[in-house]
Formats: C-alpha cells, structure tokens, sequence
C-alpha cells in the first residue's frame, strides 16, 4: 500500500478509510478508561452514515484503517474499471461472501472491484437486498476516497465511474 503514514499516526483532521463503513474524519484523539483499561482512542465521524466511532488507536491497524490513497493509486484503481463481467459465483450467499472478503481488505482497488462484479450483476438480475446495500456502499466509499485524494467533484468521480462500467464494447 503506498501510503504517507501508517495507520498509527493519525492527527486531528485526517480523512481515514474505515473499510465495511466509509471515508470518516479524525475529530478527536483522546484517551479514554473503559472496564477498567485506559487507552488512546479516534473518534472518526463518518459522513455516509453520519456516525461518529471511537477506535483504539493500537486497533486501528487490525481493523483495516487506512489513510486516504494518493492520487496514483486512485486513478490506478479507477481506470481499473471496465466493462466486463466477471465471472463471479452464482449463488448470491456466494457471491456476496466474496465482496464482503474483498471490502475487509480495504484496499482501493478491491472496493473499485466490489463496484465493478456488482454493478455488472445487476444489469442481468436485481441485486438481494444485501448485495444491494453493499454495492450502494462501495460505490460511495470509492467516490468519497477517490474525491479526496484527487481534489476533485463527487459528481465529476461519479461520472467517470459510470462512464467505464457502461463504455460500449470495443
């Protein structure tokens, strides 16, 4: 992962990507005593659910917290995309399992991905209500962490996204 800073040394204000829940922001950074174990703590606010967590800073590595990628890497991730379908497992508990893998590992790539397998799936059959949610998830991830680490619109990201999954067929 070609990242400035490992997950260990967030400072106030930095945008982090807290796999399976979205692209958040360090509000605080305090310690804190539960059941008796007194430890640093993040608290992250997370736009797209708007919810703020409060992460052990020794945790945030195995949890997958990750700062913002740089702009190679997004633009790696997002040219990536294409218009092909995957050959993916038919059976959706399957299939959704295998998503839900390649979120936990949080990496950009793995997310534009997800994007990719389940938008392409859902243009044969709806998408369960749970691939659903997922897909509408990792979409948003990809275009928050994207927008952030180039600089650029929301919409602009969202546009491109699209424009790669639905290219016509060379």
């Amino acid at each position: 992962m070609s990242t400035s800073k490992n997950s260990g040394s967030f400072v106030l204000g930095d945008h982090v990507v807290y796999p399976l829940q979205g692209v958040g922001v360090i509000n605080k950074i305090e310690e804190k005593t539960l059941r008796g174990n007194t430890s640093m703590y993040y608290e992250i606010y997370l736009d797209i659910s708007d919810m703020t967590v409060m992460v052990p800073i020794n945790k945030t590595e195995e949890l997958g917290i990750r700062p913002i990628v740089q702009p190679s890497e997004a633009l790696k991730a997002i040219n990536g995309i294409t218009n092909k379908m995957e050959q993916v497992p038919v059976d959706w508990k399957a299939r959704y399992q295998m998503n839900v893998d390649l979120l936990q590992e949080g990496s950009i790539a793995s997310i534009a991905r997800v994007v990719q397998i389940l938008y392409h799936r859902s243009k044969i059959k709806e998408l369960p209500v749970q691939e659903r949610k997922l897909y509408d998830s990792a979409l948003r991830i990809l275009i928050d962490e994207s927008s952030l680490s180039l600089g650029r619109p929301k919409e602009e990201l969202e546009a491109i996204i699209f424009s790669k999954l639905e290219k016509d067929k060379d």
